[in-house]
C-alpha cells in the first residue's frame, strides 16, 4: 500500500516522512515527497539528517519516477542535496555499487534534454557528487 504523502511544513514533518518512506523502501512515495517539495527548501528541511540510506532512495525515486518525466526537476534536486549538512560526510561512506547508482542517474540526465541545465552544469554537479 502506497504511502500518502503531503508537503511537510517544517524539518521534523519532513523526518517523520522521510523515516515512513524509508522503512517502506518506497520509492514511488519518495517520488511523491520529492516532487512536491521545492528543491531550494531541502537543505532545510534535511536539517543535519542525511544519511547514506536516504541518499540512496533520493537518488533510487529521482531516476526511477522523477528523472524521465522532468529531468529538470531531478537535476535540482542532486543540485541542493549537494547543499545538505553531512552531503560530504555520507557520500564518502558510498560503497563501489552506491556510487555507480548515482552515476546512472547522472547518465540519465546527460541523455535528456533540459532548460533547467546545460551538460557543463551537469558536468560540474558530478564533481561535487565525486564521479
Amino acid at each position: 500500500e502506497k504511502l500518502c504523502v503531503s508537503e511537510p511544513s517544517n524539518a521534523y514533518d519532513f523526518g517523520q516522512i522521510i523515516n515512513a518512506v524509508n522503512a517502506n523502501k518506497d520509492k514511488a512515495a519518495c517520488a511523491d515527497l520529492l516532487t512536491i517539495t521545492d528543491p531550494k527548501k531541502l537543505p532545510v528541511l534535511l536539517s543535519n539528517k542525511l544519511e547514506g540510506e536516504i541518499l540512496l532512495i533520493f537518488i533510487q525515486s529521482l531516476e526511477h519516477y522523477v528523472a524521465g518525466k522532468d529531468p529538470g526537476l531531478a537535476y535540482q534536486h542532486l543540485f541542493y542535496l549537494s547543499k545538505a549538512e553531512r552531503f560530504k560526510v555520507v557520500l564518502a561512506l558510498l560503497s563501489k555499487s552506491e556510487k555507480e547508482e548515482v552515476q546512472q542517474l547522472f547518465d540519465l540526465l546527460s541523455d535528456s534534454q533540459s532548460d533547467h541545465y546545460s551538460l557543463e552544469d551537469l558536468e560540474s554537479l558530478k564533481k561535487v557528487f565525486e564521479l
